[in-house]
């Protein structure tokens, strides 16, 4: 153990100012991660349709990078686990930039291959920025836990609501020097997730969870304890509300592109509707992890359900020409995840300890990318085979499973409650 390392262990001052540094760092690089993962939802569907010519394999894009993320969940919870949040964060970053440059390369060449794989890479990034939410929670207390996820969310919606809105100035951009105009704003996110990994491989040092796994060592003097570092019960609920809450948004999310281009509108249209989606997604954040840790995971886990209800139900309903209207939808569908993911985040948070938490964080995120590749792969075949309509009411309807998940864990909670007691 270092002596630096000693001094943030031994010091709580020193600590607290090491917790407000890490969420300083981890927001600067959200700004640019949010910027970067924006490419993909914005434009990700119409490069499949374009390239591939039909609405059946729209889905494709979105079903690629989100198993790409599931792999890459993966493998930066255990580089994460072993070498801490700095080396395991970076090099998600970087590999996603890797990606977002192989998409350009494959629309120059018209390769679908090559556009398939490197989607499948750049979901990499997509992954990192999501798990890099988990690095300001490593030393914060069970009450700050929620506000510390929101606090980088917030940041990201910097970066995210301005890169939908790029999309006509990065393809005006990729025209200019020969690139199709649908690559453009995978410059944009190749650009974004490389300054994101160099921002935390520069900037995030001691790092926060080696702090918080010495810190748990320094503390535990029987090494029994490392029987109680996950609470199951607390995990189950906390992964199956964020993998409802991502199936949900994901599907709805990447079809509603081609549905507006579908109805005459235009990529700027797509681009500000989205835009509103992504600032719905994280602008929240700051109020909703207040929320979640005021008045307690499951009331924000039911609220979720209930707002991806509505996103449905406005989305089958809107005319197809009303832009109100499909913002409005696409808004609520944004503010239902985001109740979701910080909710349950909190709750997986809780479950786990320093010792086990990367890597349990890191198998939780493989769960939401794969429910999210399950939602982009069957929106496209629900719409080519029934319309978006259907598939905006029945993604609502999945959502309302959230309420029983979460009475069922508050009936355990008694259960075990009164067992203790007796």
């Amino acid at each position: 153990m270092s002596q630096n390392d000693e001094w943030y262990i031994h010091s709580p001052q020193a600590r607290k100012k090491l917790y407000k540094r890490v969420l300083i760092v981890v927001s600067l690089s959200q700004i640019f991660g949010g910027a970067g993962l924006a490419a993909g939802i914005t434009v990700g569907a119409l490069l499949a349709q374009q390239m591939l010519g039909t609405d059946a394999l729209a889905g494709v894009p979105t079903a690629l990078f989100t198993i790409g993320s599931a792999l890459a969940a993966f493998v930066v919870g255990k580089v994460s686990q072993r070498y801490g949040r700095r080396i395991g964060l970076t090099a998600g970053f970087l590999t996603g930039g890797l990606g977002a440059v192989g998409v350009v390369m494959a629309t120059l060449a018209n390769s679908v291959a090559l556009l398939f794989l490197s989607l499948f890479i750049y979901g990499a990034g997509t992954a990192t920025n999501l798990q890099a939410r988990y690095a300001g929670t490593d030393l914060a207390t069970k009450k700050q836990r929620a506000t510390a996820v929101s606090i980088t969310m917030v940041m990201t919606t910097f970066g995210a609501v301005a890169g939908p809105n790029l999309v006509d100035v990065m393809g005006a951009f990729a025209l200019s020097i020969g690139v199709p105009a649908l690559s453009g704003p995978f410059l944009l996110s190749a650009t974004a997730f490389i300054v994101a990994g160099l921002i935390l491989f520069i900037m995030l040092r001691p790092d926060p969870l080696t702090i918080a796994q010495k810190l748990q060592q320094q503390e535990t003097e029987q090494p029994t304890t490392s029987n109680r570092t996950v609470n199951k019960r607390a995990l189950t609920v906390g992964v199956t509300v964020m993998v409802l809450t991502q199936i949900v948004m994901v599907a709805i999310m990447t079809m509603t592109p081609v549905h507006m281009i579908h109805h005459g509108h235009h990529l700027g249209d797509v681009g500000l509707v989205i835009a509103f989606h992504v600032g719905a997604m994280y602008l929240p954040s700051l109020f909703t992890g207040v929320l979640v840790d005021k008045l307690g995971r499951t009331a924000m886990s039911i609220a979720s359900g209930v707002t991806l209800l509505l996103a449905g139900l406005v989305a089958a309903l809107a005319p197809a020409d009303s832009m109100t209207l499909l913002i409005v939808a696409l808004s609520l569908l944004g503010l239902g995840w985001n109740f979701g993911l910080i909710s349950g985040t909190a709750q997986i948070v809780d479950a786990t300890e320093p010792s086990t938490r990367a890597k349990v964080q890191g198998n939780v995120d493989v769960l939401i990318a794969l429910s999210g590749a399950s939602g982009g792969v069957l929106s496209g075949m629900v719409v080519a085979h029934s319309s978006y309509a259907f598939l905006s009411v029945a993604g609502g309807l999945l959502s309302l499973l959230l309420i029983p998940v979460v009475i069922w864990s508050r009936s355990e909670k008694r259960v075990e409650n009164v067992s203790m007691k007796g």
